[in-house]
């Protein structure tokens, strides 16, 4: 299939699949007239590559992968290389998580803090809103 049917196929733009073959994630295969070339095996790379993108996985990330589909492995991430990514990511999603979670309970507090000030007291007189 040519560069615009994959693009189609895959829900991307033709822009984005030059990018990755740029990067070196795409085959740059192309016909005797000059076209790219791709088959069913890049539309399985480019959705893989896609997947984990909307997981949040930077480019670089994906590259283990593919290399993994390109070695002959039906998914891929049954690599080595792969879980190890994988395993990364999962500690840095644990992190950002506990990190959240910590500035949850500081908001929390802070809003427990400013409704004990109120009750029985004046309404404060806020400047913005057109209240003043």
């Amino acid at each position: 299939m040519r560069i615009g049917e994959l693009a189609a196929r895959a829900g991307t733009t033709t822009r984005t699949l030059r990018y990755y073959e740029s990067r070196g994630l795409l085959p740059a295969r192309r016909a005797g007239n000059g076209y790219r070339t791709y088959d069913d095996g890049d539309l399985k790379l480019l959705r893989q590559i896609m997947t984990l993108q909307d997981f949040g996985f930077d480019l670089e990330e994906t590259r283990p992968f593919v290399d993994c589909l390109r070695a002959g492995h039906p998914e891929g991430d049954s690599c080595p290389a792969s879980l190890g990514v994988y395993r990364r990511k999962l500690a840095e999603l644990d992190a950002l998580i506990e990190q959240l979670s910590s500035v949850r309970t500081q908001v929390g507090a802070q809003l427990a803090r400013a409704e004990a000030a109120v009750p029985g007291g004046p309404e404060p007189k806020c400047e913005f809103g057109g209240d003043a």
